[in-house]
C-alpha cells in the first residue's frame, strides 16, 4: 500500500515575546490508506482530522514547539489516542503554551519513525527553536522543514529561544547535504527545492 503526502492549511495566531500575528499553518499527514503520521498541531483539531480521514495515527511529531505548531496537540491525542512527539530542548517553548501537560515521547537526532511502508528520519536541526527538527523521507523524495527552511530561506531568528548562526549551520549541515531535488514541504508557505534553496542562502 502506497504512502502518500496529503496537505491542508488551517488559520489562527501566532504569539510569543509579546506579540500576536494571525498565521496560516501548512497541515502536512504521511502515510498509507490505513495509518499516518500527523506533523505538527496548529490551530484546529478539525482541520486536522479531515486532512487524516479517518486512518489510525501513529505519532503527533512536532516540528518545533512554537504555540501555532502544538496548541491542539493534546486535544489531538485525546482525538486520535496518539502519542505528541517533540524534542526535548523545546521544553522551554512548550511550557509557554501548555505549562500543565507534557508531551509522550522525545526525539532525537537520526531516530526513524515508520509508517506504513516507509521510514522518516528526525533531523535536528536547532537555530528556530532548541529542539526544531526536520523530517526527511528519501524514499518520497521530501523534507518537513517545520519553521527552519522555507521558499527564501532561513525561518525567523528574531525572537526568544532562536539564532541565526545555528540556523544556518543547521540547514547547512543537514538539508543541504540532502538531493537537490529534494523537495521541501515548510510549515508555512509554498514548497521549495533544497537545490532552490542551496542557491539562495550560498
Amino acid at each position: 500500500m502506497a504512502v502518500r503526502v496529503d496537505h491542508g492549511v488551517t488559520s489562527g495566531t501566532f504569539s510569543l515575546d509579546g506579540e500576536t500575528h494571525q498565521v496560516d499553518n501548512n497541515v502536512w499527514v504521511i502515510g498509507d490508506d490505513q495509518e499516518c503520521l500527523v506533523i505538527d498541531a496548529p490551530h484546529s483539531v478539525e482541520d486536522i482530522l479531515a486532512v487524516v480521514d479517518g486512518r489510525r495515527v501513529k505519532a503527533i511529531v512536532c516540528t518545533h514547539a512554537h504555540d501555532d505548531h502544538v496548541r491542539v496537540a493534546p486535544a489531538l491525542r485525546e482525538a486520535v489516542r496518539a502519542p505528541i512527539l517533540l524534542h526535548p530542548d523545546d521544553r522551554p517553548l512548550w511550557e509557554l503554551t501548555h505549562p500543565d501537560e507534557l508531551w509522550d515521547a522525545d526525539l532525537s537526532d537520526g531516530q526513524v519513525i515508520g509508517v506504513g511502508d516507509t521510514e522518516v528520519t528526525v533531523l535536528h536541526t536547532p537555530g528556530h527553536a532548541p529542539g526544531a527538527v526536520c523530517l526527511s523521507v528519501p524514499s518520497l523524495g521530501c523534507v518537513f522543514t517545520g519553521d527552519t527552511l522555507f521558499q527564501g530561506g532561513p525561518g525567523a531568528t528574531g525572537r526568544s529561544f532562536s539564532d541565526r548562526p545555528t540556523i544556518e549551520s543547521s540547514i547547512r549541515a543537514k538539508l543541504f547535504t540532502l538531493p537537490g531535488e529534494t523537495i521541501v514541504h515548510t510549515g508555512h508557505g509554498d514548497d521549495t527545492t533544497i537545490a532552490a534553496e542551496i542557491s539562495g542562502l550560498g
